[in-house]
């Protein structure tokens, strides 16, 4: 669940600090795939139509010949000029909201993420859209097509109303997101990806779709780092099967293997596929997450 909500806050996903300091940040994508039909996505250049459409934030390396500097002079901050031609980069946020989520705050890290990663491409003036899977077969939640700042509080609004719940493996999910979603760009796939399925057919479909694939694993503390010892019954949380097991602490270094062994998988087809995968914890805070470890790794500025 998110956070217990404050008055003076805007959202219940982080304060209005960390809400700040990632409307000054964007992410940054390696390919720059954009609409063709329009022109190519902003990326520090500004514009040169004469048909004023909004302003974004300042971000070191954009061309300074786009900055108000009527607006500059009021407030002593840098913004940018956005004219209406400019190509919208698609932001799709796929969140696995299935039951192996609702653990050790896995779907809170999965909100808060997708709430900043929002907030960078809606105030970047790129169309930002979201989708929650968490019903095997059934049609995903859908936050449609959006930009621009005025489009937030939907945004926070969506996330925190999104049930966690479900069966819908995280491979089914992305195909069932692809019949819906038209548009070149990023697609930010949150997930555990504890899944008995295959990622290659669906992280092909995003790649053909022209979506450079983040791939985000969010797993909680006791997954990375089991302690378990003596018999024990593992119950699977979506299907309900059960497994027992004697002397659980022989299997750790199994289980860490296995572990280890997917993530490499996971990875590896992200960067055949020219993405990003990173696995975090669930008990690292969204701020140590986005302003150390994602910036660290080149996906945010």
């Amino acid at each position: 669940m998110p956070q217990e909500s404050n008055t003076n806050q805007f959202t219940s996903l982080f304060d209005n600090k960390t809400l700040s300091m990632l409307e000054r940040m964007r992410l940054n994508p390696t390919r720059r795939l954009t609409n063709r039909s329009r022109g190519e996505h902003l990326s520090g250049k500004g514009g040169t139509s004469t048909e004023f459409s909004d302003y974004r934030n300042y971000v070191p390396g954009d061309d300074v010949r786009y900055i108000d500097w009527n607006i500059f002079s009021r407030l002593n901050r840098p913004f940018m000029k956005q004219y209406q031609h400019e190509e919208e980069m698609h932001v799709v946020l796929i969140l696995d909201a299935s039951s192996s989520m609702d653990y050790e705050n896995k779907f809170l890290r999965c909100q808060q993420l997708a709430a900043a990663f929002g907030v960078m491409g809606l105030l970047n003036f790129e169309k930002v859209s979201v989708y929650a899977c968490n019903h095997k077969g059934s049609r995903p939640a859908m936050f449609a097509p959006s930009t621009g700042r005025i489009s937030m509080k939907r945004l926070f609004d969506f996330l925190t109303k999104i049930e966690v719940g479900g069966n819908s493996p995280v491979e089914d999910a992305v195909e069932d997101v692809l019949r819906i979603h038209r548009g070149r760009g990023v697609a930010i796939v949150l997930s555990d990806f504890e899944s008995f399925g295959d990622l290659q057919r669906p992280f092909n479909m995003l790649f053909s779709a022209g979506l450079e694939i983040y791939g985000v694993q969010i797993l909680g503390s006791s997954e990375i780092n089991p302690e378990i010892n003596g018999d024990l019954r593992l119950v699977d949380s979506e299907s309900g099967q059960t497994l027992d097991i004697s002397s659980a602490g022989d299997l750790l270094g199994i289980y860490h293997e296995h572990r280890a062994l997917l993530e490499d998988h996971l990875a590896m087809m992200c960067r055949q596929r020219s993405g990003r995968f990173l696995t975090i914890d669930s008990g690292d805070t969204v701020e140590h997450i986005i302003f150390d470890l994602l910036r660290r790794k080149g996906w945010v500025r």
